[in-house]
């Protein structure tokens, strides 16, 4: 699979990963209670999403960083696990954090979410948790789920940081890192790139929140 050239958002994420993910494998000691935690509940939106889409056989891990949900999604076991990042580095330090036994189910390539090195259909869901997120412009979301679009013959699974029930002044430096997108307008992006919403889950009421979605191709 020919490797593609990350975009600017891409090597601006992928920058940012990078520094928190060294800064965790530094840690002498494992995440605190609120870690573990925040931890449980990505693993039950993530096992609730893969429901809703139907358990996909094929799935594609899009900007997988250190593979953070691998071991979720091989749950199932007759799953096969596509997984690409624009960052080769991160690709190559993957394989650290996981026993041979779950990396023997997973096939990673180096490419851009924008352009990824896969025919048209070839995979029957695509997940994005981290990535989609953090895209602010509403040109270059619709890009992405252009190609998402392309790829996944069935549904996408991503997550979205949404400006509901936004706290009262908040600190700067938190909205600042979170910028939260307009959920009404995410929601019609969605459906402009040919995806109907089969579901969302919300990581916590109140409060700046992610938003879990659930896709489904419509055209």
């Amino acid at each position: 699979m020919p490797a593609q050239p990350p975009s600017a958002i891409e090597l601006e994420f992928a920058r940012r990963h990078d520094e928190e993910h060294a800064r965790v494998c530094l840690q002498p000691r494992p995440r605190g209670l609120a870690g573990r935690l925040a931890f449980w509940r990505d693993e039950q939106l993530v096992r609730n999403a893969l429901k809703v889409a139907g358990e996909p056989g094929l799935i594609l891990d899009v900007a997988c960083g250190a593979g953070r949900f691998w071991p979720v999604l091989a749950e199932h076991a007759n799953r096969v696990i596509l997984a690409c990042d624009p960052s080769r580095q991160m690709l190559d330090h993957a394989p650290t954090h996981h026993p041979q036994q779950l990396l023997k189910r997973i096939k990673t390539f180096q490419s851009s979410a924008f352009n990824i090195g896969l025919s048209a259909n070839a995979v029957d869901c695509i997940f994005c948790m981290q990535l989609f997120q953090h895209v602010t412009r509403p040109e270059d979301r619709l890009a992405m789920l252009a190609e998402f679009h392309r790829v996944s013959r069935d549904t996408v699974i991503v997550a979205v940081q949404v400006d509901a029930h936004l706290k009262r002044n908040p600190p700067a430096d938190a909205a600042a890192a979170l910028k939260p997108a307009d959920r009404a307008q995410v929601e019609r992006e969605f459906r402009q790139a040919g995806f109907s919403l089969l579901s969302h889950q919300d990581y916590l009421p109140g409060g700046v929140r992610k938003r879990v979605y659930v896709l489904s191709k419509t055209l």
